[in-house]
Formats: structure tokens, C-alpha cells, sequence
């Protein structure tokens, strides 16, 4: 388990779990991307019996799903104050599993405890990619399966990330971009020879949660952390805030047709040598 103690990293880990518990990423979860859950449990084949450890799990939209086929799950993430919605969801569902705080970057798990690890697009926005990829990796049982789905780069998801970087801080020493993981290479060298088996496809989620394309940007700063946060910066400069809303509603156009959104991500599973 990786042990990071300065001041200056746990001051990062404070800002990153109060930026997801900004406004109200469940309902991003349930009314925008509810299936991708699903999309990577079958992924990873998860079935009945098996222990899972969902990482960065937020509300627990792939570890309902895991638990839902018979799966011993947990649902780990370094923002508890997310699980309210998840244990409210698990309820409806009738399905049962643990939830845990946990860091990404320091999983508070023995090694080789799992059957399967898995994060949709969740482990992608922890900002160092090595440790976390270290850690699931760790926590995995040899022969075990490794399922990620992350937004792309060049998808929408990537894209917004970009247009709202220059308007953003600077990224803290050492962190890498989210949208990297998404990226097939940068994910390969991240798992290293630890893992074959590799399996990668890129697909598209059709986003139809949007009437508009201003009907994305009101949404997204109401309910999604990181945009909320890009927007707070910019409380007392309304110029360069009027300047984002107008970039991101110009993304969102040229990314929507028909009123439909398609959102690129890459789903890859391997297995633990």
C-alpha cells in the first residue's frame, strides 16, 4: 500500500474529494450515464461468488451491477459523502455490498484480494496515474481481471477537459491528465508487463440527457465537480467566465446531433500475470 504523508498531498487529497462533492454527481451518474456501469461488468465478465473491488466508485454505478449478478463487492472512494445515493440506490436494486473510503492512489486493501478490479471513469481523475495503476494492480489476485473504462482524449468528455483547462490552475506537480487513461498506449505502459491478456475497444455512449447545447453547460454546472470548480474560480472575473460557458457551448454544439451526444470512452480488461 503506497503511504503518502506531506502536507502539500494531503492537502491535494482534501481539495480533490471536496471537488466531487460539489454539486450532485449522482444525478450525473442515474440520468446521463447510468448503462456504462453495466457496460463494464460484463466487460469483466464479473459473475456470482467472485470478489470485486469497484474503485473510485462514486454513487456505485459498477458495483450495483456487480452486485446485482452475485458478487462479493466493494465500492471504494476518496468521497464518501457519494455513497448516500449509492446505499439508496443498492436498496431499490435489493442487492448488497460494502462501502469504504478508500484513495486510489492508496488502497486500503491487502495484496492480491480481489477477483476482479474495476473503475468506470472513476480511477482516471486520480492525478497520479502510476500509483494508481500500481494499486489496482496490487490489490488484484494473479489470473484476476482489471476492467477500465475512461473518456478519451479526443471524445466529448476529453475535449471538455481541454477547453476548460486554460481557464483552470495548473495541475499539481506530478499529475497527469484524466483523459489519459483513455488513451490505449499510456494505459499499456501503465500496467506494464504485470498483465496480459489485453483487451481494448473504443465505443460511444449516445448522450440524449440535453435538449440544447446551453441545456449541457447549465447542467454541467450545476451537478458536475470539476466544472463547477472551473467556474468558482472564476467568480470575480464574469468576462472570462462568459468566455467558458460560450467555449463549452460551442464543444457541446459541434459534438450534438439530432439532439444526441456521443461520448467516447475506452473500455480495456486484462488479467494479472
Amino acid at each position: 500500500m503506497t503511504q503518502v504523508t506531506s502536507p502539500s498531498y494531503s492537502d491535494l487529497k482534501r481539495a480533490h474529494r471536496a471537488m466531487w462533492n460539489l454539486g450532485d454527481y449522482n444525478a450525473v451518474a442515474t440520468e446521463v450515464i447510468p448503462e456504462l456501469g453495466a457496460v463494464l461488468t460484463s466487460a469483466c465478465g464479473v459473475r456470482a461468488g467472485q470478489k470485486v473491488l469497484d474503485v473510485a466508485a462514486g454513487s456505485g454505478n459498477a458495483a450495483i451491477e456487480a452486485a446485482a449478478v452475485g458478487a462479493d463487492v466493494i465500492a471504494s472512494d476518496l468521497t464518501p459523502e457519494l455513497f448516500v445515493h449509492g446505499r439508496a440506490r443498492a436498496a431499490q436494486r435489493g442487492v448488497h455490498l460494502v462501502w469504504q473510503e478508500g484513495d486510489a492512489e492508496a488502497l486500503p486493501y491487502d495484496d492480491n484480494m480481489f477477483d476482479v478490479v474495476m473503475s468506470c471513469v472513476g480511477v482516471m481523475f486520480a492525478p497520479h496515474h502510476h500509483d494508481s495503476a500500481d494499486e489496482l494492480v496490487r490489490v488484484c489476485r494473479p489470473g484476476g481481471t482489471i476492467g477500465l473504462l475512461s473518456w478519451t482524449p479526443t471524445g466529448f468528455i476529453g475535449q471538455m477537459f481541454a477547453t476548460m483547462r486554460p481557464y483552470a490552475p495548473p495541475p499539481p506537480p506530478g499529475a497527469g491528465p484524466p483523459p489519459l487513461w483513455g488513451n490505449e498506449a499510456h494505459v499499456r505502459d501503465l500496467l506494464g508487463d504485470r498483465v496480459t491478456g489485453v483487451d481494448v475497444t473504443r465505443e460511444s455512449l449516445a448522450v440524449d440527457a440535453f435538449e440544447t447545447p446551453q441545456h449541457f453547460v447549465d447542467y454541467f454546472t450545476a451537478n458536475y465537480g470539476p466544472t463547477i470548480a472551473v467556474f468558482a474560480r472564476l467568480a470575480d472575473q464574469p468576462d472570462r467566465a462568459e468566455a467558458l460557458y460560450r467555449d463549452l457551448t460551442d464543444l457541446a454544439r459541434r459534438f450534438m446531433t439530432g439532439g444526441i451526444m456521443k461520448w467516447q470512452y475506452l473500455l480495456l480488461t486484462a488479467q494479472k500475470t
